[in-house]
């Protein structure tokens, strides 16, 4: 590797090493579905709560805080362990473009953000957190349907609450996604 490193004009540490060695395993920790999702025929027994949340899903984090999109209720609500802080309506995906259902983890966050797919291209959306592939927490302006499903699959909120989430949440927060 060092080999490697060098005919290619960059200097070998260990600093540098470790450095990409945790970046690259930032980059792909945070984007993919975590192991012991209900769907997953691999989750380790433990411990689960009314709402489907295991202790070592609280306890692995770094943090206590975490936040649980209930579909069936259009529902967010953030904790900090097992103490509710915001509890607020949302918009979820509608039946042809459902939010994944899940445990992810905030993996990226936007003050602002364009937003484009098949049949929408807003610009400016606010309190963007991206929790899987290209879906998000985010602030709606324009509707105010709260509580209905229909996004294209992220999970819509007022502005005002966005800024909420946004400004209590970090990266690598957990989000728990159930129907």
């Amino acid at each position: 590797m060092q080999s490697w490193i060098r005919s290619g004009g960059i200097r070998s540490s260990k600093t540098f090493c470790t450095g990409v060695a945790l970046m690259v395993v930032a980059l792909f920790s945070w984007s993919a579905p975590l192991a012991g999702d209900r769907h997953s025929t691999t989750a380790i027994a433990a411990s689960v709560d009314e709402n489907g949340i295991t202790e070592s899903d609280i306890s692995q984090t770094s943090q206590p805080r975490w936040i649980e999109i209930d579909l069936s209720e259009q529902r967010l609500r953030a904790w900090e362990g097992k103490k509710l802080v915001y509890s607020y309506r949302i918009s979820g995906g509608k039946r042809s473009t459902p939010t994944p259902i899940g445990r992810f983890r905030i993996n990226s966050k936007y003050r602002t953000h364009r937003m484009r797919g098949r049949g929408y291209n807003i610009p400016d959306v606010p309190y963007t957190m991206y929790f899987y592939r290209g879906y998000a927490i985010h602030g709606a302006y324009w509707h105010n349907r709260f509580g209905t499903p229909v996004s294209h699959g992220c999970v819509n909120l007022p502005v005002k609450q966005a800024r909420n989430v946004y400004n209590w949440a970090s990266y690598g927060t957990l989000v728990v996604v159930r129907k």
